[in-house]
């Protein structure tokens, strides 16, 4: 990477924790694009270069914040295979990769408040295949991959990945924010048997000649 290009990286990493900071201690509202500016030390102008508004920016930062916790996920689970020598299948990564960020978001409440109270299906469409920062990575890829690797046939698998993240996000705001109706620890069991019945609904059956449905279109 360049000496410009490696600027305009930290540049564009400067905005994202400032604004990120600023955001989750004060709110979206009450955070200007010329207070977040000023805090990352850079020209307010030169914000313009990378965000259209400050929404764009929460936007982004959503796609940004998503990415990390799937990336730390996916290398987990990576390891874990090599640590086993052994492929888990389609069903246990999605498992896996759901604990791993469940677990993430308890230890970082701050997170989950943020996304929970600005992830809408369409913003995290985008954060699945939008790289936001050099280092994120596109989880469409990881996800199809997963699917290819599959030994069963999965039908609609956007619909599949809607009602997972559907079901775990709105579980986790009130399980580790509130302790409602129990504790994160005594609820993962029916999480996780929740969300392997929706797998098993999108497992094609031999006698079924439907086609899977592109995650992103």
């Amino acid at each position: 990477m360049g000496k410009l290009e490696t600027n305009k990286q930290q540049k564009l990493t400067s905005l994202l924790n400032t604004a990120f900071n600023l955001f989750t201690t004060q709110g979206v509202a009450k955070t200007s694009i010329a207070e977040i500016s000023q805090k990352a030390g850079i020209a307010k102008g030169t914000f313009y270069l990378y965000f259209k508004d400050k929404y764009d920016i929460r936007n982004r930062l959503i796609s940004h914040e998503s990415s990390k916790l799937f990336k730390n996920a996916v290398a987990d689970l990576e390891e874990f295979s090599k640590e086993k020598n052994e492929q888990l299948g389609f069903e246990e990564k999605i498992i896996f990769i759901i604990n791993h960020i469940v677990d993430e978001l308890n230890s970082n409440q701050t997170l989950l408040t943020f996304i929970s109270k600005n992830l809408s299906w369409g913003i995290f469409k985008e954060a699945l295949t939008t790289k936001v920062a050099s280092d994120d990575i596109n989880f469409k890829d990881v996800f199809y991959q997963m699917i290819d690797n599959c030994s069963d046939n999965i039908k609609d698998p956007e619909i599949m990945i809607f009602l997972i993240i559907e079901l775990v996000s709105s579980t986790c705001y009130s399980v580790i924010l509130d302790s409602e109706p129990a504790d994160l620890e005594t609820i993962k069991p029916y999480l996780f048997s929740a969300i392997r019945a929706i797998i098993a609904q999108h497992i094609e059956k031999e006698n079924e000649q439907e086609t899977p449905q592109a995650i992103i279109n």
